[in-house]
């Protein structure tokens, strides 16, 4: 009886109100606000933990714009802002919103596939301007949804392994959702567009004026020339008929038609161009006298894939824009050929090459050489007279020589019948002087496969788009050319001129060039003047 009564007092204690008063000191008590205060710090640092292990972990998204590869990162910051890196060129750094969140945009290499389409379809270069907002605008949108999911599960399971407790596990993630999805959406509601207009430069870039310069100036150009190119490739197709208007050649059965290309600078419509004339006119080699890139890097490598779409032997020797890195993927195309001082035998044409020995990627050494010290001619000269040597050595008489710069040329008279050059970015040919008791030597200096790239958009016109195709008869000497070119700014016109040689042992009748040499210190050799403050142009 006197357990049951105790039991029963026990259990009026605990529903009393003095009881419940009792229990409401105690939570306000300092050691228990202590541990609530501990607990909540403890939800916030678990918290922001998880957002920064999940942007760094999930914060970051593969995507194409334009015809390029590009890696989309988000990552906590103050003051927000975006980089956009071009490895290993530098990075423009953009103002382009506030708030906890910073972009990065890393531009890798040309997607083989899209830049092909470019390739075949010109017009496809104005549509791929236009779509690369709206590739960018899709590759951020993918990259806020895929940081905010990574986010949350990577918080939710931190929560998890620190509390393990549900209801602390769920604040934390809910709590991380709504700071990322505050911070995405100030970042959003602070976005400046106009920001593109004025970027900070960093690395190579600040010393790029081909690429920086005047950025608007040469992007209105460039709209203006894509619209003219538009027409002028529909026109190439023209260029197969218009010979028919020309002086005949009879070709032989043994007639060898070489396409001679330069200075394609980037130019992909410079490859659409190759690519029609290499069809329509029955190309058996195209050989290519240096500079088909800028900077020669590694995300310009991928520019040279076009050279195994033309399936016939593409000869290249590296020009002063080229890095042996450029040289490296030309001879990685299955029909490419690389001359480096060496000689190879192609459509039963002997041809010898040299590399430009300068690797000078900016826009001051280009594209005429400015500035031909008595350094610079060495170098140059130096090349030709290497090669010289090497024809001379030579097992099998040489038909035709590559040099880059025509300055490289002198040493090359009577050494063999035909120089083939670029550089200048201007067509001429002429005769080498001749060397007393050898054979006369003809110098054809190629304009810009590309139009000089971006460079050639900084003047009142674009330079011209040329290439010129070579007739060899079946003693390999040179019996006709034609030279061929592709428009400018108000013109939408395919040029092509004729030139049947009379005697093709003694070569076209064209002016003599004299060539730079080393110096009044040493004495001229053969055929050559002292040096000149431009080389042949």
């Amino acid at each position: 009886m006197d357990g049951h009564e105790n039991e029963q007092h026990r259990t009026g204690d605990e529903t009393s109100p003095e009881r419940g008063r009792a229990r409401r000191l105690t939570a306000w008590r300092p050691g228990h606000r202590l541990r609530r205060l501990g607990v909540v710090l403890a939800l916030l640092a678990v918290t922001l933990g998880g957002i920064v292990i999940g942007t760094y972990a999930g914060g970051h998204v593969g995507t194409d714009i334009g015809p390029f590869r590009a890696e989309l990162k988000l990552s906590p910051s103050l003051s927000g802002g975006t980089t956009v890196d071009i490895p290993p060129l530098g990075a423009l750094l953009l103002d382009s919103h506030d708030g906890p969140a910073y972009l990065t945009v890393e531009v890798g290499s040309l997607d083989q596939g899209r830049t092909e389409a470019l390739i075949d379809d010109p017009a496809s270069i104005s549509r791929a301007s236009q779509s690369a907002v709206q590739d960018v605008r899709d590759g951020v949108m993918r990259l806020g949804l895929r940081t905010l999911a990574s986010v949350v599960l990577a918080t939710l399971l931190l929560a998890a392994l620190v509390f393990r407790d549900v209801r602390r596990t769920a604040w934390a993630g809910g709590l991380a959702l709504v700071v990322t999805a505050g911070s995405l959406g100030v970042a959003a509601s602070t976005l400046r567009p106009q920001a593109i207009e004025e970027p900070r430069y960093e690395g190579l870039l600040v010393n790029a004026p081909a690429i920086v310069g005047d950025a608007r100036r040469i992007a209105n150009d460039y709209t203006k020339y894509a619209e003219q190119l538009q027409r002028l490739v529909g026109n190439v197709s023209k260029l197969y008929t218009t010979v028919s208007a020309l002086p005949v050649v009879q070709p032989s059965p043994g007639t060898t038609r070489v396409l001679h290309v330069s200075d394609i600078h980037l130019n992909p419509t410079g490859w659409q161009l190759i690519r029609t004339v290499v069809e329509q006119f029955g190309i058996d080699v195209v050989v290519d006298t240096g500079d088909m890139t800028d900077w020669g890097s590694e995300p310009e490598a991928s520019f040279v894939g076009s050279i195994g779409l033309l399936k016939k032997p593409y000869v290249f020797i590296r020009g002063n824009h080229d890095s042996p890195r450029t040289a490296a993927a030309v001879a990685q195309q299955p029909n490419a050929i690389v001359l480096n001082n060496s000689v190879t035998t192609v459509g039963g044409l002997t041809i010898a090459g040299i590399g430009d020995p300068r690797f000078t990627p900016d826009k001051e050494t280009s594209p005429a050489g400015s500035g031909l010290t008595s350094a610079v001619a060495d170098q140059v000269i130096g090349a030709g007279e290497q090669l010289a040597a090497t024809i001379d050595k030579s097992p099998r008489k040489v038909d035709i020589a590559l040099i880059h710069d025509p300055a490289s040329a002198g040493p090359l008279s009577g050494v063999c019948p035909l120089v083939l050059s670029g550089h200048t970015h201007s067509r001429q040919v002429s005769k080498l002087p001749q060397v007393e008791g050898k054979q006369p030597t003809t110098l054809m200096v190629q304009g810009s496969t590309g139009g000089a790239g971006l460079r050639g958009l900084e003047g009142e016109k674009p330079t011209p788009l040329t290439m010129t195709v070579l007739y060899f008869d079946q003693q390999k000497l040179l019996q006709a050319y034609d030279e061929i070119t592709v428009g400018g700014t108000g013109q939408s016109q395919v040029n092509l001129e004729r030139h049947v040689i009379r005697d093709p042992a003694k070569g076209d009748q064209v002016p003599v060039t004299p060539t730079p040499t080393r110096g009044p210190s040493e004495s001229p050799s053969p055929g050559t003047t002292t040096l000149s403050p431009t080389p042949t142009s």
